[in-house]
């Protein structure tokens, strides 16, 4: 391994080389342009042997990878913010098709008006879409999860998002441990050089289906995501074994003794640890989401009604407006029918605010004093 230090779209274009990617679609959006350029430049130098088309839209972009995909290569593309709005049908054309597809996603604010900070309503507006999701919190994960997301995507013939903050990952240097080649095909092998297509076999692809098939169809991948809980604990021990790091789907941290545990995903989650650590905050833990659809809601639900935590507060940067924080109301959910429940609170960043300790120990008091919902806006 080679000790680096890169930004997180610097390191998804390493990932996209170390896993031997053989096509990329690429049109920009900020704040994920440089991924592209990055690819772009490994491109020139040799690094990266795979092909690189230019197209004209997001849309096209994720229908490129569409149609490489149906043809056997490992096809990846990048996007953020409204590139991925924009990506939406071809989101589930992807999954209904079941093709093993990873799109790195910059998460950033959807407008009106235009903003870009840091969001992660882009990405959740997909949850219903069939794709598996995964949240980074460091630099060095960003680049670590694209490889098992290929490995996962492949495996279960699902397609995964990998997601990670704007700017707060996109744009920040951390140094980064790089595998070397050998270690990076040990544990995701080339794709078998097979033709998807031959005119002694042809096919007819998804034409039309009646409501009895469709629901078959439907079943099946829902059963296949749910089997995505274990298919991806397997492959994380399996990575771990390779490369000595970890991303369980939900992990604790500093949780097992607090009355108050933080409930986060994403950059958000690297702040909040290092809140407890710095401050010592003993009583305060943490409970670090990565996967996302299929949410492991009976992980979550073991960590969070364990007798000593009295409150649990779910940082949210995304907003449904009229009901709230979407991780927030996954978590209600699966603490719902549990025998103890601890007090819930909500921790608002929608719209990009930053997380300071500051907020974080006003957070914690006013949790403590019973409030439900709290706007960042407003501390």
């Amino acid at each position: 391994m080679v000790n680096r230090l890169m930004t997180g779209n610097e390191a998804v274009a390493l990932a996209v080389c170390l896993g031997r990617v053989q096509v990329v679609p690429a049109y920009p959006i900020t704040p994920q342009t440089t991924v592209m350029e990055k690819i772009a430049s490994l491109q020139a130098d040799g690094t990266f042997r795979g092909e690189m088309v230019t197209v004209e839209s997001e849309n096209s972009a994720l229908a490129c990878c569409v149609g490489a995909a149906y043809a056997g290569a490992r096809s990846f593309t990048a996007t953020s913010s409204h590139g991925l709005a924009y990506m939406h049908e071809l989101l589930h054309w992807a999954a209904g098709a079941r093709l093993p597809l990873v799109l790195t996603n910059a998460g950033r604010a959807l407008g009106a008006p235009w903003c870009i900070d840091t969001d992660q309503l882009d990405s959740l507006s997909q949850r219903d879409t069939g794709w598996v999701q995964l949240y980074c919190s460091s630099v060095q994960e960003i680049l670590d999860t694209v490889l098992v997301a290929f490995r996962l995507a492949e495996t279960a013939r699902v397609p995964v998002m990998v997601v990670y903050d704007g700017y707060y990952l996109s744009h920040v240097y951390e140094p980064v441990s790089l595998p070397a080649q050998e270690q990076a095909d040990a544990f995701l092998p080339e794709v078998p050089r097979e033709l998807a297509f031959s005119p002694e076999a042809p096919h007819n692809h998804h034409g039309l289906a009646n409501a009895a098939l469709m629901a078959h169809l439907l079943q099946n991948r829902h059963l296949a995501t749910l089997h995505v809980n274990e298919l991806y604990a397997r492959i994380d021990r399996e990575f771990s074994a390779v490369t000595g790091r970890t991303y369980p789907a939900v992990e604790e941290l500093g949780a097992k003794k607090a009355d108050t545990v933080f409930v986060a995903a994403g950059a958000t989650a690297q702040t909040i640890h290092t809140f407890i650590i710095a401050g010592r905050q003993d009583r305060v833990g943490l409970v670090r989401i990565k996967l996302f659809r299929p949410f492991p809601q009976a992980l979550v639900a073991d960590m969070l009604t364990r007798p000593h935590i009295r409150r649990v507060i779910v940082v949210d940067r995304n907003l449904s407006c009229g009901t709230g924080g979407i991780f927030a109301q996954e978590v209600k959910a699966a603490l719902y029918g549990a025998a103890r429940q601890p007090q819930l609170a909500e921790l608002n960043l929608a719209g990009g605010l930053d997380l300071t300790p500051e907020l974080l120990e006003k957070t914690v008091r006013r949790a403590a004093d019973g409030e439900k919902v709290i706007w960042a806006v407003n501390l």
